[in-house]
Formats: structure tokens, C-alpha cells, sequence
């Protein structure tokens, strides 16, 4: 379940934000060539790297292909490169897109529904003796109905509330994330949501003016997908179209998350009826880094450009002749009752 997404910057916010800036430099894992989770910077008193054994050493992350019901069982070590003993709290997590585009995983006392609820941490909090380390096990167990596809979450280390860290490492988390691909089929799916275009013109009726497009974009298959995107306006029957800048390509969306998107288009002509044009090619991204483009996706929206300084003239004007063709009207049968006499009149003077 992802959380939803702060809009407003508290006190709070930002020592939330500024822990959620060290943890994904610390998971080093949220984007792709990152090196083993550790410290940011080295200044924390403690760094946190996959076990060693069947799966190999060094990884980057956690990795899992399983089938529902399936079971692997891996561990988490904990180096302590502080002076003072350690206390540290361990626990699983889901993951989901936070507000810039970073993955992130949830906090501790946050409901998670599938990584996060699927692992059983060995312990759930270890105790290390300063320049030792010790390892965590932990088991991630499928339920046996659950649903194809990809999911993110990740093993958390954070100080005990009862513990002594202070200082930098007040507040600080740092974790390894774990990629599971339950099998099954494959459904890479995005959609383009509430699409919508705005103009805005300038005093001159011949120049040229700035629009803004807007629109959703929804991962709503079962992959975990990147989106090309390119948007574009014209006027009717496609005439004097204009295409963006470069937009960025969205980050790595969950399946079922959103990302909202704003595009700026300069030098439209104010053609009167403008429809702007979304296009997003889903980017899929395999365990070896490979990426993969699928079919794209093409969603549009309309938008008066009315060039009114123009415009306003013309039907001053217009409603000049209007008004005057109306009077002239009205003159002319004012002046034809004038001129017929009633035939009763004419016949009492014979």
C-alpha cells in the first residue's frame, strides 16, 4: 500500500525528508550501478551489506524469482564502525514511489502489504560491539495466492528507540532493497490519466503563446516500468503543430503507482481549437539492466486558443451591424405604417 504523498513542508517534514535523502544515498540500491548499501558519506556509525552464501557476496541487493508459496532464506549484516556499542532495530518494508521520483521504503510503524509482510526477520533487533559486525536472517515466504508479477520492498536498519545512537545518526535508517519477480505472466502495462491542456496568449492577436500540458500516469500492469515521454500540440486537422522540449523520462514506477507530470509547450499559435498529444513508451528494465521498449501509449486533450485581442474587434464590429441592420429594420416598417391608410377612412369619403 503506498502511503500518500506529502505536499507541505513541516518541521517535521524535513527531518522526515532529510532521513529519507540519507537512507536513499545510503540504500545506494534505488538506482541502477549502485554499490552495496553503507554509509552516506562514511559518516554513519554503521553500514549494512548482503550476506554471504548461495546467492553470492557482494550484491548490490536482495534478487528473488520465486513461485506463490515458494520460500528463500538469506541475511543481512550489520558492521558497526562506531566507538560505543550498537543497538539497532531490523525489520522489512514495502516500497513505493515518493514525491521526486525516488523509490523509497516505508517506515517502520507503516502497514505493508507484500515484500515488507511476506518477510520474517530472524531477530528484530540486534545489539554490535564496536569494529565487530553479525548477521541477520531473515525469510521471505510467498503466500500461496499471490499474483504474478514484480515487487519491491527492503530489509531496514534504524536506531532502537531505547538505544544510545544520538547525532548524525539520530533518525537515520539504512537498508538493502529486495527485488521479487513472482512467476507467472508478464502484464507491462501504462496508462495516460486526465490528460488536459491550458493556453495562454500574449496581446498580440498574430503572435505566438506558451501551453501547458498535463496528465497522470498510471503503471497499472504488474511490472515495474519506466515511461519515454513525448507531448505535443496542433491545431485543426493538424496544422501548425509544435512539439515540446525534451521531457525526462518518469522514474521507476511501481506496478500500481502514479506519477503526475507537467509539460510546458512554447510558440503555440493561437489556432483557435488546440488538441495536445501524449505519447509514453513503456521502458522495461530486466535483472541483467537490459531495457526493453514496448508499444507505445497515446492519450489526447482539447483546449480553446482564441486569439481575443483580435477577435474582440471584429465582433464590436459585428455587433455594430447587428444593432444597426436591427434599427434599420424597425424604420422601415415604422415608416411603410405611415404610408397605408385603413380602407374604412377611404370609403367615408366617397
Amino acid at each position: 500500500m503506498r502511503p500518500p504523498t506529502p505536499r507541505t513542508t513541516t518541521a517535521c517534514g524535513a527531518l522526515a525528508q532529510a532521513t529519507v535523502v540519507v537512507l536513499l544515498a545510503a540504500l545506494g540500491l534505488l538506482g541502477t550501478g549502485a554499490a552495496p548499501a553503507a554509509a552516506a558519506d562514511g559518516d554513519a556509525s554503521w553500514a549494512v551489506r548482503t550476506a554471504s552464501g548461495d546467492y553470492g557476496s557482494d550484491r548490490q541487493n536482495y534478487g528473488y524469482t520465486l513461485g506463490p508459496g515458494g520460500q528463500v532464506k538469506d541475511g543481512l549484516v550489520v558492521v558497526n564502525q562506531g566507538g560505543t556499542p550498537l543497538h539497532l532495530d531490523v525489520y522489512a518494508a514495502d516500497a513505493f514511489t515518493a514525491e521526486g521520483g525516488r523509490l523509497d521504503l516505508v517506515a517502520k510503524d507503516a502497514k505493508s502489504t507484500k515484500v515488507g509482510a511476506w518477510v520474517r526477520i530472524g531477530r528484530p533487533d540486534v545489539t554490535v560491539r564496536p569494529g565487530e559486525s553479525a548477521e541477520v536472517p531473515f525469510t521471505l515466504t510467498l503466500p500461496a495466492d499471490a499474483v504474478p508479477g514484480e515487487y519491491m520492498g527492503g530489509i531496514v536498519t534504524s536506531p532502537a528507540r531505547n538505544g544510545e545512537a544520538d547525532g548524525i545518526d539520530a533518525g537515520r535508517r539504512l537498508g538493502i532493497r529486495i527485488r521479487l519477480r513472482v512467476g507467472g505472466e508478464l502484464k507491462p502495462r501504462l496508462s495516460v490519466e486526465e490528460p488536459r491542456v491550458r493556453y495562454s496568449g500574449g496581446l498580440n492577436p498574430f503572435g505566438k503563446g506558451d501551453a501547458t500540458v498535463t496528465y497522470t500516469i498510471r503503471n497499472t500492469g504488474n511490472t515495474i516500468l519506466t515511461a519515454r515521454q513525448a507531448v505535443s500540440l496542433s491545431g485543426p486537422f493538424g496544422r501548425l503543430g509544435v512539439r515540446a522540449g525534451q521531457v525526462d523520462d518518469s522514474p521507476r514506477l511501481l506496478p500500481g503507482d502514479t506519477w503526475k507530470v507537467s509539460v510546458p509547450v512554447r510558440g503555440v499559435a493561437p489556432a483557435v481549437r488546440l488538441t495536445g498529444t501524449v505519447t509514453l513508451v513503456p521502458l522495461l528494465t530486466d535483472a541483467a539492466n537490459s531495457v526493453a521498449p514496448l508499444a507505445a501509449v497515446e492519450a489526447t486533450a482539447n483546449a480553446w486558443a482564441i486569439p481575443w485581442t483580435l477577435l474582440l474587434p471584429l465582433l464590436v464590429v459585428l455587433c455594430g451591424l447587428v444593432v444597426a441592420g436591427l434599427a434599420f429594420r424597425r424604420r422601415r416598417r415604422q415608416a411603410r405604417a405611415a404610408l397605408s391608410v385603413p380602407r374604412d377612412a377611404v370609403d367615408g369619403h366617397v
